[in-house]
């Protein structure tokens, strides 16, 4: 019988999990040519490739995600069996590890995570916030469960992950009372010359709207450009422009900032994906934020309908 060495497991399960030797030499506190040799030998005894070289970050292969999944049950298990000896309670919390686009609107975020906290089973949710690519970069070395984004990932990019669309929505423009009173008459063409705070040219929002923008020959004042949306919103709260937001959200943005609501325009879509690495989904909490998030989003389009 073939016996694999758990020391040498352990160090390649930290390795993945930080993303570089450095890292998981500083949480075992292990010389870093110790863990690079441990895990030399544990790819000779298993026969295979574990890690590639990207750059200063090291990035699972295939047979290296294979063992990934089960090193990370082994280790939960040990943990298990643990706390079991000591007589405390072996349920561990589902943990489910999310990364958001930061040009999503958080309160958004919210309403689409919110489900995967109301499972049977106790979840541990962690949520990173950063730019697409490095979502991407996260997500294939499985450090990263789930990806929720504005965009797909392309076609072009060669990653073996899949886009779940998670449904469309329109926008609504928002301001101030009285800059909603001066510009609300015979919208959307007084937007023409309005002022107003806009995403930054490299969101998917902005080239929509700049693209519905010439169609109409509507040309706005651009008085800001904000990449992050809350940070859009509180420029839009104090009254420097009319703001865009999902339509989805505009009952909770009204009533948090106090705005009002000049318009709304459903030619220009916006789009949610969940990028994953499986295309069936079979991570509990996964699999709720998507269900989820395709009934609030089919539910919104259909109360749009019925104004």
């Amino acid at each position: 019988m073939e016996w694999l060495n758990y020391h040498h497991l352990l160090y390649f399960w930290v390795v993945a999990r930080e993303g570089s030797v450095v890292r998981a030499s500083e949480q075992l506190r292990l010389a870093q040519s110790t863990i690079s040799t441990q895990i030399h030998v544990l790819e000779q005894a298993l026969g295979e490739k574990l890690f590639i070289q990207a750059g200063r970050n090291l990035l699972l292969t295939e047979i290296g995600q294979i063992v990934y999944r089960y090193a990370d049950e082994i280790f939960t298990l040990g943990r298990d069996l643990m706390s079991t000896l000591r007589g405390q309670p072996t349920e561990h919390p589902l943990r489910v590890v999310v990364g958001v686009n930061d040009v999503l609107p958080k309160l958004f975020v919210y309403r689409l995570l919110q489900p995967a906290l109301q499972l049977a089973t106790p979840v541990h949710l962690v949520c990173y916030e950063w730019e697409f690519a490095h979502l991407l970069a996260e997500l294939t070395t499985r450090r990263l469960d789930i990806v929720l984004s504005d965009m797909p990932l392309s076609p072009g990019l060669k990653i073996r992950a899949f886009n779940h669309l998670l449904g469309t929505c329109g926008v609504s423009f928002c301001a101030t009372a009285p800059l909603a009173e001066a510009y609300r008459a015979g919208f959307p063409k007084s937007l023409d010359g309005a002022p107003m705070v806009l995403p930054t040219g490299n969101t998917n929002l902005r080239l929509s709207l700049d693209h519905w923008f010439a169609s109409r020959r509507i040309h706005p004042v651009v008085v800001g450009e904000c990449e992050d949306s809350a940070l859009l919103r509180v420029f839009g709260q104090e009254g420097v422009g009319i703001f865009p937001i999902p339509t989805i959200i505009e009952a909770e943005i009204q009533q948090q900032l106090g705005v009002t609501v000049l318009g709304r325009v459903q030619a220009v879509r916006q789009r949610f994906y969940a990028i994953t690495m499986e295309r069936q989904l079979k991570h509990p909490a996964t699999a709720a934020i998507v269900k989820s998030a395709r009934q609030v989003l089919a539910s919104q389009a259909r109360s749009v309908r019925q104004r």
